[in-house]
C-alpha cells in the first residue's frame, strides 16, 4: 500500500514519553510501535499497571491488577481498586471552556470547567433527593448536548448506571432498551433541530414514561421552549428539579473498579437489544489509553467527535475531559445548511482532534467539497474515522481536499468493548486504506474457520486474551448464556468479534465488513465492505448495502442503491 503520511516530531508523544518510561524500567529496548505492542500484550499485567500510573487515574489503588488471566470470561482487573469515573473526568475546575456546543444554526453555548463541576454537583443532589442510589438506573433520552454530559456525570458521582439513546428513537426502539433496564428517572428534550426543523418530542415522551416500568421522575430539558409538560406524568423541567439546591463539593462514591457505569445496547437486529453493562474502571482505563496513547490528547487540546448519544463514539469523546481536554458537542444534520458546517465549527474553535463516520467522509467526497480551500484547519493534528471501513479512496480525498499534513486513523471497535481493538497511533507511519494496527494490551489476531493465525488472507478478528474494556456483563443474563454466546461460543477461550479482517503487508489491518455480514456466492466469501468500496465510486450512486440472498441453492448477493439527483437506474447504470 501507497505511504500517505509519516508522522514528525514523535518524541514529543505521549506514546513515545510512555515507550521510554517502560524502556527504562524494565531494561527492554522497543524500536518501534509494534514492538511496544508485542510488550503490552506478553506482559500484560504490567502493562496495565503501568498505564494506571502514567494516566494519573483518581482512585484508592490497589495491590491486584490482574487475576484469572488465563480463562478470558473469568479474568478481573484491579479487583481492589475503588474509584469514581465522574471524579477522574471532573479534575479540572478553572474558568477556561470545558465544552462548546452548537445545535444546527440556532443555538450556540459553553461551559468552564468551574460551572460543569457546579452543575454536575446540583444535579447529583437533586438525585439523591429524589432516592438516586448507586446501582439504580438514569436514562437519557437526549440530544449530544452539554446537558447530557451534566446527566451522566451526575449519575456517575452516585454509582448510578447511565443509559442513552437518540431522541430521533422511535417509541418502541426506545421501550425496547429502556424498558428492559427499568430506570428510576428519565432525563429528556422538549425537542430538537434537524435540518432546520424543530422536531417536537413531548408526544414521544409522553407514551414512552407511561410505559416504562417503575420509571419515578420526567426531567425535561426545554431545548426548544414554551412545551406544556403538564400532562406527562411526574414531569418537572429541569430548572424546576434543581432549583432547591446549592453547587458544593460532590460526594463522590468511590467504589469497586469494576462497578457499572454505562448499559448499552446491540443493534437489535435478531429481536430486543442486548443490554452491554460497561464497568467504571475498564471504560475509563481505555479511553484513557486510547486519547492520550493512540490519539495524543492532551490537557488543553480540544476533541470533537460528530456523534449521538445512541452511539457509543459519544461515551469516547466524553471521557477525553478525564485528559483535561475541552469537547466540541454538535447536534443535527451535518449537512445544514451545507457540508460546510463540521469544519466551520471546528476550526473556529480550534479543534485537534476530528472524529466522525466513513459515510460522512464519502458523502463530503461525492459532493465534491473542498474544506481546506474554506477554512483554517491548522489545529487538527488527527482524523478518525469510524462506523465503517475507510476505504483508499477515502485516504485520498482528505489528504487532498481537507488537509494535507494531517493523520489518518481509521478506528474499529464498537459497542461491545466501548472502545477500538484496532486503530492509529502517532509514531508509526498512515498507508493508504489501513488501520495502523492493534490497540495497546489487546492481543489481537486473525483466526481461519479452524482457529488458526492466518496472513495474507481475511478471518476472524479475535483477541486472545483479556483486556478491562469487556463487558462485565449483559442485563438479565444471570447464567451468562448470552454474554458467552456472544463472542466465546465460536473459539475456546478466545474472543471472537465478527469482523472479517486482514493483515497487510504493513503489519497494518483491512476490515471487509462484518464476518455475519459476509456474502458466500459459490463458496467464495465476499466482505461487504468490498462491494461498497467499489460501488461507492459511481458518482451515480448516493446510497448502497448489499445482502446475501438464498437461491437456487446457492447465495446470490442483491444490491440496493439510492441514487444520486436526476440519476435513473437505467441498463447502462446496472451495467456499469
Amino acid at each position: 500500500m501507497k505511504l500517505k503520511f509519516e508522522p514528525k516530531d514523535i518524541e514529543n508523544t505521549e506514546l513515545y514519553k510512555f515507550k521510554s518510561s517502560i524502556e527504562a524500567k524494565y531494561s527492554v529496548s522497543l524500536a518501534n510501535y509494534d514492538e511496544l505492542w508485542r510488550w503490552s500484550v506478553d506482559n500484560s499485567a504490567q502493562f496495565w499497571s503501568e498505564f494506571f500510573d502514567f494516566s494519573g487515574i483518581v482512585s484508592d489503588k490497589g495491590i491486584k491488577t490482574l487475576s484469572n488471566p488465563d480463562n478470558i470470561e473469568q479474568a478481573k482487573f484491579f479487583e481492589d481498586t475503588k474509584l469514581n469515573f465522574a471524579e477522574n473526568l471532573l479534575q479540572r475546575r478553572d474558568d477556561e471552556i470545558a465544552i462548546f456546543f452548537k445545535g444546527e444554526d440556532k443555538v450556540e453555548q459553553s461551559i468552564t470547567f468551574k460551572k460543569l463541576y457546579e452543575q454536575v454537583s446540583k444535579t447529583a443532589q437533586a438525585m439523591k433527593d429524589m432516592g438516586i442510589e448507586k446501582g439504580d438506573r438514569v436514562a437519557g433520552l437526549m440530544p449530544n448536548m452539554i446537558e447530557t454530559i451534566i446527566f451522566m456525570l451526575a449519575s456517575s458521582s452516585i454509582g448510578a448506571i447511565w443509559s442513552s439513546a437518540s431522541p430521533d428513537f422511535g417509541v418502541q426502539g426506545v421501550l425496547d432498551r429502556f424498558g428492559q433496564i427499568e430506570p428510576k428517572i428519565l432525563f429528556t428534550v422538549d425537542g430538537y433541530y434537524y435540518n432546520g426543523k424543530e422536531i417536537d418530542c413531548l408526544d414521544k415522551v409522553r407514551e414512552i414514561s407511561k410505559k416504562i416500568p417503575n420509571l419515578q421522575k420526567t426531567v425535561i430539558v426545554s431545548y426548544l421552549g414554551n412545551r406544556n409538560i403538564i400532562d406527562i406524568d411526574n414531569a418537572v423541567y429541569l430548572s424546576e428539579f434543581t432549583v432547591d439546591f446549592k453547587e458544593k463539593a460532590i460526594e463522590f462514591a468511590r467504589l469497586e473498579f469494576n462497578h457499572p457505569l454505562y448499559i448499552m445496547f446491540s443493534s437489535g437486529t435478531t429481536g430486543v437489544p442486548k443490554c452491554i453493562v460497561h464497568g467504571a474502571g475498564g471504560t475509563l482505563i481505555q479511553h484513557l489509553k486510547e486519547h492520550i496513547l493512540q490519539c495524543d490528547v492532551k490537557e488543553n487540546d480540544r476533541v470533537f467527535y460528530f456523534t449521538t448519544c445512541g452511539w457509543m463514539m459519544w461515551n469516547w469523546l466524553v471521557s477525553a475531559l478525564a485528559v483535561k481536554a475541552s469537547l466540541l458537542l454538535y447536534d443535527g444534520s451535518p449537512f445544514y445548511p451545507d457540508g460546510n458546517v463540521l469544519f466551520e465549527f471546528t476550526a473556529k474553535h480550534k479543534a485537534s482532534l476530528f472524529g466522525t463516520s466513513a459515510k460522512y467522509i464519502d458523502a463530503l467526497k461525492k459532493e465534491e467539497y473542498k474544506p481546506k480551500d474554506n477554512f483554517d484547519l491548522s489545529s487538527i493534528k488527527m482524523i478518525t474515522s469510524t462506523g465503517s471501513p475507510l476505504v483508499h479512496e477515502a485516504f485520498d480525498y482528505i489528504y487532498d481536499n481537507i488537509k494535507s499534513d494531517i493523520h489518518i486513523a481509521s478506528i474499529s471497535g464498537g459497542t461491545d468493548i466501548v472502545s477500538c481493538f484496532v486503530l492509529g497511533n502517532p509514531i508509526s507511519p498512515v498507508y493508504r486504506g489501513e488501520i495502523q494496527g492493534a490497540g495497546l494490551g489487546l492481543d489481537v489476531d486473525i483466526f481461519d474457520h479452524d482457529g488458526k493465525t492466518i496472513k495474507g488472507e481475511a478471518g476472524e478478528l479475535v483477541c486472545k486474551s483479556a483486556f478491562p474494556s469487556m463487558p462485565i456483563y449483559f442485563w438479565n443474563d444471570k447464567d451468562r448464556a448470552k454474554y458467552h454466546k456472544a463472542y466465546f461460543a465460536k473459539f475456546d477461550n478466545i474472543w471472537c468479534h465478527g469482523d472479517w479482517t486482514e493483515w497487510t503487508e504493513n503489519g497494518g489491518l483491512i476490515i471487509k465488513g462484518r464476518s455475519d455480514a459476509t456474502l458466500n456466492p459459490g463458496g467464495v466469501r465476499i466482505g461487504t465492505a468490498e462491494i461498497y468500496r467499489q460501488v461507492e465510486k459511481l458518482p451515480e450512486v448516493k446510497e448502497s448495502i448489499a445482502v446475501g440472498q438464498e437461491w437456487d441453492g446457492d447465495v446470490r448477493v442483491v444490491l440496493f442503491v439510492i441514487l444520486s439527483n436526476n440519476q435513473t437506474l437505467t441498463d447502462e447504470l446496472i451495467a456499469k
